[in-house]
């Protein structure tokens, strides 16, 4: 993994390990790797990485379990997918579509070409 200056450590890490409980890699119920095994794998300080799961665990994504580390909950990858999905809604698709507008692509020329895409007809 390449960490880049843009945003602490920490954050990137809290990304990634939310965007692998979304796509299905740290399954609901699951345990994730260890604090130390991640700052050994990626060569960074436990402390960053026990920050990270502590932003996951606040955000009720992940759940201590004394004794035996931390853990995937149930339900969050559904609360994920529902936070992303509202994201893209207020903020990537008007992007897009300022984008697409400066562009000189309509909105008609836009659906052709996802419908395209996706096979739709």
């Amino acid at each position: 993994m390449e960490w880049n200056d843009s945003q602490p450590i920490y954050r990137q890490l809290r990304d990634l390990v939310a965007r692998r409980i979304m796509d299905g890699t740290f399954p609901e119920g699951e345990a994730v790797p260890s604090v130390r095994q991640v700052a050994a794998d990626y060569q960074i300080n436990h402390l960053t990485v026990g920050k990270a799961y502590q932003e996951l665990v606040d955000a009720g994504l992940l759940e201590k379990r004394r004794g035996l580390g931390m853990f995937v909950r149930g339900g969050a990858r559904n609360a994920l997918t529902s936070d992303e999905k509202q994201r893209f809604i207020e903020e990537e698709l008007p992007a897009f579509l300022q984008r697409a507008s400066v562009l000189g692509i309509g909105r008609r020329e836009l659906v052709e070409l996802v419908q395209q895409d996706s096979g739709e007809d």
